[in-house]
């Protein structure tokens, strides 16, 4: 991380000694960057964009930037923790590196380790105090950079399917039970995937298969409750209440080929529902970590299990071998982060 110092109203810094770059009103010296109308510039000239968030439209256009500007430099009009967050998560996987303008030592703080991660440079006034306090979390990041696991890195997206056994079957209440109906018909074998954390996912089974009791409804998945994450077309997850006509969602086969289908319709109903929990049977003894999910009790509601296997929730028994999709790290707003995230 890096320590920037304005010295557009005071030209004599009063330490510069830690101090990575100076944000001048005309740069001409290595190190110097300038803002000339909203762009960010140094002595070898375009460097990234200056963004003034005061809402939600001004922090898109910053969004909008990353990946194409080598730095954005932001500025919250009131200040506020939720847009650097949102820039950080956005930034996953991206050359783009963000500069934030603070001006307070607990700013410093906040800006530095938001999602685990921080900005990529804090930006302060020429104040003893300021930079100070942005040298020390800049030593902080050091520390925690060099202590950290060699081998955690930005995560990555895969949807290779997995083993999970299902732990216990137990009495889930009642609630808001989501069928997802889509704009295209679904196959034997496909589905989506469901479950109340974001890195652990059931393949729940579309409502494909024939019954004595109801129609198939080629085109339907009983995707449980609005609290449950979902995986999206392009690798970002959303709670089931976000969900919208139109929005693109990944459909997985039990093979573990996987496309996209736009959502049609959404249909709510008040039923009895299951809460299943479940354990990745990889490491079985070694991994401690237990995911669950709420889906309606109902004998057509079905997840996919190996060997083209489907297993109705209702008659689902302790260790039954189901199929799903494990995933590392956290999210932020849907978009997969290098932080730690506990779901329970």
């Amino acid at each position: 991380m890096e320590v920037w110092v304005d010295l557009r109203q005071d030209e004599t810094p009063v330490i510069t000694q830690g101090v990575d770059r100076w944000l001048v009103n005309k740069p001409l010296k290595q190190q110097e960057v300038a803002i000339e109308q909203d762009v960010l510039t140094d002595s070898d000239g375009l460097l990234g964009g200056y963004y003034l968030i005061a809402d939600g439209e001004s922090q898109n256009k910053c969004k909008a930037a990353i990946g194409s500007a080598d730095w954005v430099l932001v500025e919250c009009q009131t200040w506020s923790m939720i847009p650097l967050e949102n820039l950080i998560a956005a930034k996953q996987g991206s050359p783009t590196k963000i500069a934030a303008m603070i001006t307070t030592a607990l700013q410093a703080q906040g800006a530095g380790f938001a999602l685990e991660q921080g900005v990529d440079a804090l930006v302060v006034p020429n104040s003893k105090l300021l930079i100070e306090a942005a040298l020390i979390t800049k030593s902080q990041r050091l520390e925690l950079t060099e202590n950290r696991v060699k081998d955690v890195q930005t995560p990555t997206e895969s949807y290779s399917l997995e083993e999970f056994v299902i732990q216990s079957v137990e009495d889930g209440g009642v609630g808001d039970r989501y069928c997802l109906d889509f704009t295209s018909l679904l196959e034997a074998g496909e589905g989506v995937l469901i479950g109340s954390s974001s890195s652990q996912m059931l393949l729940v089974h579309s409502e494909t298969l024939l019954s004595s009791f109801v129609p198939t409804r080629p085109f339907r998945v009983n995707a449980g409750s609005p609290h449950s994450y979902i995986l999206m077309g392009d690798g970002t997850t959303k709670y089931m209440s976000e969900l919208n006509s139109g929005d693109e969602i990944l459909i997985m086969h039990e093979s573990g080929r996987s496309r996209v289908a736009v959502l049609g319709r959404i249909k709510i109903e008040q039923r009895p529902m299951l809460k299943l929990k479940f354990r990745l049977l990889k490491n079985y003894k070694q991994n401690p970590n237990e995911g669950h999910v709420y889906m309606q009790q109902a004998e057509t509601v079905r997840l996919v299990g190996p060997n083209e296997t489907r297993h109705s929730v209702t008659e689902l028994k302790l260790h039954t071998t189901v199929l799903g999709w494990h995933g590392g790290g956290g999210r932020h707003i849907g978009v997969a982060i290098g932080s730690s995230v506990k779901e329970l």
